[in-house]
């Protein structure tokens, strides 16, 4: 595993990292970020209460998340990665996976339509993006432009009653300047012991659980 890590952090927010990566592991390899689905299970199950919604994983990798969803019942689920290589392989193990589809794409640049998905799900993908950050305070320029890019994205594809979830490890004093947008709350709650992760998530101002 330790020949997989980069060399330096930022490298984690390039395509071409993951790629080599995924080319070097097994169909079979998966990595999850932060904790594994029965982890947050219940936050799951909290704010996404009906399993035929649309769902949109950001960033999908060959993490088990997905397909831990799936066999819970979720089955709309539609997975982006701009990694070819492990959407490939996600495709070839989860064939047998009706209903559930992998798309080569960007998060900054999503194809779906406009007001089309329910929930926009997002584990630990922004964290990647903002590896190069040194100084957490003032990430740089080139990070912030691709959060934002995302979450643009986000905003666009959501239906009215859509939900943006975010499960990552940046504290919220850093992550919440980054999430805001007028009209929107971002709301957040610790998760775990000790080491704690970050459960964010999105939704229009007139929406309220």
């Amino acid at each position: 595993m330790t020949d997989l890590l980069p060399e330096k952090n930022a490298e984690y927010g390039t395509q071409k990292y993951w790629d080599e990566r995924y080319s070097r592991e097994a169909d079979d390899s998966s990595f999850d970020w932060c904790k594994s689905y029965r982890d947050i299970r219940h936050l799951v199950h909290r704010f996404i209460p009906h399993k035929d919604a649309r769902i949109v994983m950001l960033g999908c990798g060959n993490s088990t998340l997905s397909r831990d969803m799936y066999d819970d019942g979720y089955r709309n689920i539609a997975n982006v990665d701009y990694s070819s290589v492990v959407i490939e392989k996600m495709r070839r193990v989860n064939a047998g996976c009706e209903g559930m589809t992998w798309t080569v794409g960007d998060v900054r640049a999503l194809p779906f339509e406009d007001q089309s998905v329910d929930v926009c799900f997002d584990k630990a993908t922004l964290d990647a993006m903002l590896t190069s950050e040194k100084d957490p305070w003032n990430p740089p320029a080139e990070a912030v432009e691709a959060v934002k890019g995302e979450i643009d994205e986000v905003i666009r594809v959501l239906k009215p009653s859509g939900t943006f979830l975010y499960f990552t490890f940046g504290q919220p004093h850093f992550r919440k300047p980054l999430l805001r947008r007028e009209g929107w709350t971002v709301e957040c709650e610790e998760v775990g012991e000790g080491f704690a992760y970050y459960w964010f998530w999105m939704r229009r101002r007139e929406i309220q659980f």
